[in-house]
């Protein structure tokens, strides 16, 4: 059994962050959302992996996650020149896949469920292709399923003007060989792109086994800011476990789950978890509030932050105001020149500097 990981795409409805790097690699608990994909994999006992990337972020994905031997995996790099859908990333990777069953995980997914469950059942059965559903309140915006009482597939559809039901595609996927058949004889869509949902209609029409199961438990697509604070949220609360490597000065408090990095010096600030920080951060005169994520090598200082992803080196200085809800990128630097009494709430792209007059 292999994996195909999708890690391609320009990431546009997280820009500005994605203008500067891949989306995948934006981390969630300061671990990148691909990660989380790749440590599920091997979880389920599937360590040899392709990763399909493209030309504009592929050598920061190859740098970061190197060749799978720290996650126990062999990782084969894959370059998709242009994001021509989801069918053509499986197409220029049959050469890695071979005649192996595999199963195909979009990148920026994260999901609860324990990978092995449907694994066995996608063997037992001896599918052609098992796809994972989650009720949504948007089905327009996912491909979508019509599934009968016994979990057989009857039709699928990419992304419905009016769909027929509210059970979307989670991105992950797990395909026999066949579906190669089915892809080499697919045309463009409308979005001129080779859908996987074509192809896996394909393997209806022709008898092919398809089988669909719900999954039990949270999925999350971290395309947006709000999804990816949600994730961060969802991170925390359930795998978080206290731990604390830094430097404890002057008043400071600890209060709840909370891990502090190597080298970290929190001077005079309040943290109240569930919250992460990195190695080599500073904060003083601080409140870290519950959800909050700071990266290693960061700053801050007279600052109140909840619910916030901070991204590695950023600085945030004498921002007195409470910041909720918020992305700061990395190398991103926010400072205050005048005292304005409100909330505030940012999405700042890598290697920015905003100051607040």
């Amino acid at each position: 059994m292999k994996a195909l990981i999708l890690s391609g795409g320009k990431g546009t409805r997280l820009r500005p962050l994605t203008y500067t790097g891949a989306k995948q690699l934006v981390p969630v608990a300061n671990k990148p959302i691909l990660w989380y994909g790749i440590e599920a994999l091997v979880k389920a006992k599937i360590t040899d992996i392709g990763i399909i990337i493209s030309p504009e972020t592929g050598a920061e994905i190859q740098e970061k996650t190197g060749d799978g031997s720290n996650f126990g995996a062999n990782i084969t790099y894959i370059l998709q020149d242009s994001p021509d859908g989801l069918a053509h990333a499986v197409k220029i990777a049959q050469p890695f896949l071979g005649n192996s069953p595999f199963v195909m995980y979009l990148g920026d997914n994260l999901i609860a469920d324990d990978l092995s469950e449907y694994l066995d059942e996608f063997i037992l059965k001896n599918l052609d292709a098992l796809i994972l559903l989650r009720k949504v309140s948007n089905p327009s915006a996912f491909g979508v399923a019509t599934v009968n009482e016994k979990g057989e597939v009857l039709a699928l559809v990419e992304k419905p003007q009016n769909p027929p039901s509210n059970l979307a595609l989670v991105g992950i996927y797990f395909f026999s060989p066949e579906i190669h058949n089915s892809i080499e004889i697919l045309k463009p869509s409308a979005r001129g792109e080779l859908e996987i949902t074509d192809a896996i209609q394909n393997l209806l029409e022709n008898k092919k086994l398809v089988s669909a199961r719900e999954l039990k438990n949270w999925w999350l697509d971290t395309g947006k800011k709000d999804d990816l604070l949600e994730a961060n949220r969802i991170i925390l609360d359930t795998n978080l476990t206290s731990e604390n490597l830094g430097i404890i000065q002057g008043s400071t408090q600890i209060i709840g789950r909370v891990k502090i990095g190597k080298k970290t010096k929190i001077i005079n600030s309040t943290i109240r978890g569930p919250v992460i920080i990195g190695d080599n951060c500073y904060l003083e005169n601080c409140f870290i509030g519950p959800y909050s994520s700071i990266a290693d090598n960061a700053k801050l200082t007279d600052t109140d932050l909840e619910h916030s992803v901070i991204l590695e080196s950023a600085q945030v200085l004498g921002i007195q105001q409470r910041i909720v809800d918020s992305v700061i990128g990395q190398r991103a630097k926010i400072n205050l020149v005048l005292k304005r009494p409100k909330a505030l709430s940012f999405m700042i792209g890598d290697d920015s500097h905003i100051e607040l007059t």
